[in-house]
């Protein structure tokens, strides 16, 4: 019975052969493969992970001490101050407001950023302002 179950090398399919070494290589590397997209997986860097609103980058206004960034998706906008430098903290706002509707504010003290404002917007425009230390910088009617 021996013979019927060896392979070329006259060794059986039990005794730890190539078998068993290939099956654990192959074992090894799906272990890897998994620990490596759960860590640091494709993307993992990229700027939309980092995005605090969902959807994508729809405007970004300017000023001279910070920018509010504006997002959109389908059926939302959102909108964040964020100041050109983080520092010791200081007065930062953000509000955005859907045509109709009424404003959404954050104010506060911060170092780098305000906490996002989000309202619902499917098939409305939205205004936006926002300021970093007593510079501001605002919208007229937007994303129509």
């Amino acid at each position: 019975m021996t013979k019927l179950l060896g392979n070329r090398n006259g060794r059986t399919a039990g005794d730890g052969g190539i078998g068993r070494r290939a099956l654990v290589q192959v074992f090894v590397l799906a272990l890897v493969t998994a620990v490596g997209l759960v860590l640091g997986g494709p993307g993992a860097g990229s700027a939309d992970a980092a995005s605090p609103c969902g959807g994508r980058l729809a405007k970004t206004l300017t000023f001279s001490t910070g920018e509010v960034r504006i997002f959109r998706s389908r059926s939302y906008a959102c909108a964040i101050t964020v100041a050109k430098k983080s520092g010791p903290r200081r007065e930062m706002s953000v509000m955005i407001q859907a045509r109709g509707g009424r404003p959404v504010t954050d104010s506060g003290r911060y170092t780098k950023q305000t906490g996002r404002v989000t309202v619902h917007a499917l098939h409305r425009c939205v205004r936006v302002a926002g300021s970093v230390a007593g510079k501001s910088g605002a919208t007229g009617w937007i994303l129509c």
